[in-house]
């Protein structure tokens, strides 16, 4: 089993990180695409329009809740088998994955009873009762979109243990699969069946189900990780540290729930003493752009996330063989690109903010709501590239085992920083306060990444020094 994973070891760090960033790339940004194409879709059908659209950006965090304690196990789990397999302890790595398999599954289950049991009052705390046409469109998709948590959950979390394997084209394979099914019915159910939000959460759950029949699938022929029957009972030990290798990822997800509930709340309270914005057929307004522009941010933080989630089995292998320098100069590499990524999201996001507007229905809505639309995105996120940095040095951190660092900078960024501007700032700027929360943000956990950055190089500065 070592043997095959050897080259990790080897093979140049540049092709390695093409070979395993990628498809990992491509993976989550066809997971963020389901809720996207849904909102595409349904901000173009006249018949739904803003209403569709803000109660879309509702619900959108509550399916990120799902995907946090996914990413919780199936990234925790990557990090541990990788690590596992550097160090030549193949019962371990097998042993994780039988576990992350249980715990996937049990904790999908609850998430979708409480969604279906307090479907209302969850629908409300996220800014669903902005306007009655809102939280009534709300109520229709969530409901459809809560049947399908299990699939997604559990498809979700199986995407990195198959990149452990050694199968990232496979892991990008299965998750692509459920998005091209969801891109072919989207159209069909909204505008041929007129099924409204109901069809464009049916599109998205088929999708859902379809990947994860493939990660069952795979499940059952895995490669060099080959979990037995008693690889499926829970080990107290191994959930521990799988979970807490798990936890930026999960921070980083269920973190930004915490800000999206804010902004969104925020923008209820604060677009109702606009003078425009107040009123009722133009209420709902801020909370669609906001929900828009967050889309956007998605799919380059896909990107990122992407990019240093992809080479986890690369840093944990080389980790568990004493390879530090290898690791070094996969992390130089890795920060250069993430800027790169941030810089032409940046030129994108303030350069041409009218033509993504455009895509999401803005010729069927007021000269508000575009003049609003421009304004959100060049302000939120016009420090994209500080962003993308702090992202990778998140999960690079969880990579090489320093949990607790990843741990502390993530809760500053997403919670302390994320969430408390998101309320502060709106009680001195109204509704541009929601805006400025988000470059605030960044900028303060940059000035913090340096410190660990400075500090990471420092202990990767000689071969065979372990850095957890």
């Amino acid at each position: 089993m070592d043997a095959t994973n050897q080259f990790l070891g080897s093979e140049k760090i540049g092709t390695l990180m093409r070979k395993y960033a990628i498809p990992c790339i491509i993976s989550l940004l066809v997971g963020t695409l389901y809720n996207i194409v849904d909102q595409i879709f349904i901000a173009n059908a006249s018949y739904l329009g803003s209403y569709g659209n803000a109660a879309n950006t509702v619900v959108f965090p509550l399916t990120v809740v799902a995907l946090s304690i996914a990413v919780l196990v199936g990234d925790g789990c990557c990090a541990f088998v990788s690590i596992s397999l550097g160090r030549s302890e193949a019962d371990k790595a097998k042993h994780s994955v039988g576990n992350a398999v249980i715990l996937a599954v049990a904790s999908s289950l609850v998430l979708t009873a409480i969604y279906l049991i307090f479907a209302d009052a969850i629908i409300a705390m996220f800014g669903g009762t902005v306007n009655e046409e809102t939280f009534r469109y709300a109520q229709e998709y969530f409901f459809y979109i809560s049947l399908g948590i299990p699939f997604y959950m559990f498809g979700q979390a199986m995407n990195p243990i198959i990149r452990a394997d050694g199968n990232p084209k496979f892991a990008m394979a299965s998750t692509l699969t459920g998005a091209v099914i969801n891109i072919i019915l989207d159209p069909l159910f909204i505008f041929g069946c007129k099924w409204g939000m109901m069809g464009a959460a049916v599109a998205t759950v088929i999708g859902q189900i379809a990947t994860a029949a493939l990660s069952v699938w795979y499940l059952l022929h895995m490669r060099i990780i080959r979990p037995g029957q008693g690889d499926f009972s829970l080990n107290k030990k191994i959930c521990g540290r799988m979970l807490v290798l798990g936890i930026t990822s999960f921070l980083s997800q269920i973190s930004l729930v915490a800000a999206m509930a804010d902004i969104n709340n925020m923008l209820r309270k604060y677009g109702a003493l606009d003078p425009v914005f107040g009123l009722e057929e133009y209420a709902q307004i801020p909370m669609a752009v906001v929900g828009i522009v967050m889309k956007f941010f998605q799919i380059v933080i896909s990107i990122v996330v992407g990019m240093a989630a992809g080479c986890i089995p690369i840093v944990g292998y080389n980790m568990g063989a004493g390879k530090a320098r290898r690791v070094r100069d996969l992390f130089t590499r890795l920060l250069i690109a993430e800027a790169a990524v941030g810089a032409v999201a940046l030129i994108f996001a303030e350069g041409f903010p009218q033509q993504f507007i455009n895509i999401f229905g803005a010729a069927n809505e007021s000269s508000y709501y575009t003049e609003f639309a421009i304004r959100a995105f060049r302000t939120y996120l016009c420090m994209m590239i500080l962003a993308c940095v702090n992202k990778a040095c998140f999960i690079f951190l969880q990579a090489v085992g320093r949990a607790l660092a990843s741990t502390m900078l993530s809760l500053f960024r997403e919670v302390v920083f994320g969430v408390g501007f998101a309320l502060l700032l709106p009680v001195f700027f109204g509704l541009d306060g929601v805006l400025y929360s988000m470059p605030v943000s960044d900028v303060l956990t940059f000035l913090i990444s340096v410190f660990i950055i400075r500090n990471t190089y420092q202990k990767l500065n000689a071969e065979g020094v372990a850095i957890a």
